[in-house]
């Protein structure tokens, strides 16, 4: 049992039969008041954060949550099948579970899966991955201003803005978090 005065960054916990997982809590203790915890807390499944205030007597469990370490192998249509790297058992994730990091999965590549009771929820990406653009407008003489910007293809079908000197066939490195580009690569 997980109580509040032991709250951490990043602890998993079920609140109402959900999982969740602390962003960031404060201890609070008012003049006469009993001391309490406020936590903001984001929704394992479905990304929600909410406050809410505990008592430190509370008690909470903790989820069913399993890490397992899987590697890509293709995607057919919306699904995308990973295969456990100790059983070798090939499990499709839907892409409605897998969010925007569907267009940052490389092929053959390891990621770490989350599963709560039995079933993927997330995947957890590197900071940056390296792409090749494969469709890349040329670069027009003269317009060369400041910081401008065109949009291109990489080879995951994510389409992102970078900038002109980037050409079809260099391979780019992108952030995770914001989807944005940072660098070319070598």
């Amino acid at each position: 049992m997980i109580s509040p005065s032991n709250f951490r960054k990043g602890l998993k916990l079920m609140y109402e039969g959900n999982p969740y997982f602390i962003v960031d809590f404060m201890h609070v203790k008012m003049g006469r008041g009993r001391p309490h915890v406020k936590a903001k807390m984001k929704h394992l499944l479905t990304g929600q954060v909410i406050e809410k205030s505990f008592l430190t007597t509370e008690s909470f469990e903790e989820p069913d949550l399993e890490d397992r370490r899987m590697q890509f192998l293709y995607n057919q249509g919306n699904e995308y099948f990973f295969m456990d790297s100790t059983t070798f058992d090939q499990i499709p994730i839907g892409e409605e579970a897998l969010g925007d990091s569907r267009w940052y999965l490389i092929e053959n590549q390891e990621y770490n899966v989350l599963f709560f009771e039995g079933k993927p929820i997330s995947l957890d990406l590197p900071a940056s991955v390296i792409l090749t653009v494969i469709e890349a407008l040329p670069a027009i003489k003269g317009d060369t201003v400041t910081n401008v910007l065109k949009p291109a293809k990489v080879e995951t079908g994510y389409e992102i803005k970078v900038p002109l000197f980037v050409k079809e066939g260099d391979k780019i490195k992108i952030d995770t978090r914001t989807g944005e580009y940072i660098e070319r690569a070598n």
